[in-house]
């Protein structure tokens, strides 16, 4: 979503020139043409920006900057000021106003200050959230989930952060498994070194090894310089190797050489020595792939002295509305943008494939499409929001009653049948791991060929 800014302008040609030069900057502008409108406004959306011009009638833009710095404390103000009155608006910096720009300004002017305001906002951010990880505190707030299975996953991730054992967590795409590997970096004794992420399966397989362990200038064609790799870079700290069930089978020796002795050879190099926690993350069945031979049985254990399982975001349905509320500040919608009774409802159904980034998508699409501040199901994507109608439903249960355990190995056998006995297949189906289907199988006794 573009930033939004409040304008607050009494002079109406002005208001409307300022409004289309901001604009065409790409933000969102909501436009004011007294201190009482744009009061009102601001408490509604709380914008970020404000820019309001000094003289106004009844309330001028100093008692503006005064009322919406003690409703918002880190509320950007600029005022807009005439040459003369300078003076008065360094006072108004003084008492908490970011800048000010003197009339007549040009267009550059205004949005070069207007930038600048965004760009010292990023950067103060990302100064509280660096002295937050500097910490070394792991807050659990800082994680949405109340419900059982996360505050169950949560009490593990405190307990495991603080030990230097590898880590492996296993959860479908979507669920959260960075936001969990940063909380382990967190709260450890390494979180004032670095925390470097890895996509194992985003890198061209000839290119993964120079990637993680660098290479020496002149080792390969194209090789022009030395390359630290990401081993290196995240020495005295953590490294997040996300989809470690894609990391080609020749180079798992290579890790496990580290993870064993915290050696590594870059590409035409020698020997070096590195101090890295390893946390990894897959999405596959890893035991699947030692069946098969894709993935070494040593390295597996090695990788997952803990394992933590991310539960589906299907699973965790309590959540949904924490979430909701979560994300609609991270976009910041505005105080009165809520939910209607009929979207939470269809949200907490929803099988959410996607997990809590489809999530984050949806609530994203539906402020930019929404058609006013209270969320409908006419708002919601239409992949979602059109779900299929069965004549009848999914189920046609007998009136005098079923039996649940006949239900569920009902499901079983007709999901293998449609994946004509992949095992593998029918869990993706039936959504639930592999093992959980394959404990069914076993419970009721269920033979596959």
């Amino acid at each position: 979503m573009s930033e939004q800014i409040l304008l607050i302008d009494d002079d109406a040609s002005l208001r409307r020139v300022t409004e289309f030069n901001l604009q065409q900057a790409g933000y969102h502008v909501l436009a004011a043409a007294n201190g009482a409108e744009g009061l009102a406004l601001f408490k509604r959306y709380r914008p970020a920006l404000v820019i309001t011009d000094v003289q106004m009638p009844e309330m001028d833009g100093y008692q503006v900057l005064r009322q919406v710095l003690e409703l918002e404390p880190q509320t950007l103000v600029i005022i807009i000021t005439a040459y003369s009155s300078v003076e008065q608006a360094v006072g108004a910096i003084k008492d908490g106003a970011y800048d000010y720009v003197t009339k007549p300004f040009s267009r550059d002017q205004l949005t070069l200050a207007v930038a600048k305001a965004f760009e010292y906002r990023k950067l103060w951010r990302e100064n509280i959230q660096l002295r937050d990880v500097l910490s070394g505190n792991f807050d659990r707030k800082q994680i949405i989930g109340q419900s059982r299975s996360m505050q169950q996953l949560l009490e593990r991730v405190e307990r495991v952060a603080a030990t230097q054992a590898s880590v492996l967590i296993s959860g479908e795409s979507g669920t959260g498994k960075e936001v969990i590997a940063k909380a382990l970096h967190q709260g450890s004794e390494r979180c004032d070194g670095p925390f470097v992420a890895v996509n194992c399966a985003a890198i061209p397989k000839d290119l993964i090894e120079s990637e993680l362990f660098g290479h020496i200038k002149g080792s390969f064609t194209g090789a022009i310089r030395d390359r630290k790799g990401k081993f290196s870079l995240a020495d005295g700290g953590t490294l997040f190797l996300d989809e470690i069930g894609e990391l080609p089978i020749d180079l798992q020796p290579k890790l496990l050489r580290v993870l064993q002795e915290q050696t590594f050879e870059p590409v035409g190099g020698t020997t070096e020595q590195v101090d890295v926690r390893v946390v990894a993350a897959t999405n596959r069945d890893l035991e699947e792939a030692m069946e098969n031979g894709s993935f070494r049985e040593d390295l597996y254990y090695r990788l997952a002295v803990v394992p933590l399982e991310l539960p589906p975001l299907r699973e965790r349905k309590d959540d949904i509305p924490l979430l909701l509320d979560f994300f609609l500040k991270k976009q910041n919608a505005g105080v009165g943008v809520r939910f209607s009774k009929e979207v939470l409802d269809y949200l907490k159904s929803y099988s959410w494939p996607g997990n809590v980034r489809e999530l984050e998508n949806v609530v994203e699409q539906m402020l930019i499409l929404r058609q006013g501040d209270l969320l409908q199901l006419s708002d919601l994507p239409e992949r979602i929001g059109r779900p299929t109608v069965r004549s009848g439903g999914v189920l046609n249960l007998p009136d005098e009653g079923y039996s649940l355990e006949a239900l569920e190995q009902e499901a079983v056998e007709e999901a293998l049948r449609r994946c004509e006995g992949n095992k593998s297949k029918a869990a993706a189906f039936l959504r639930i791991p592999r093992h959980t289907l394959l404990y069914r199988l076993e419970k009721y006794h269920i033979q596959t060929s």
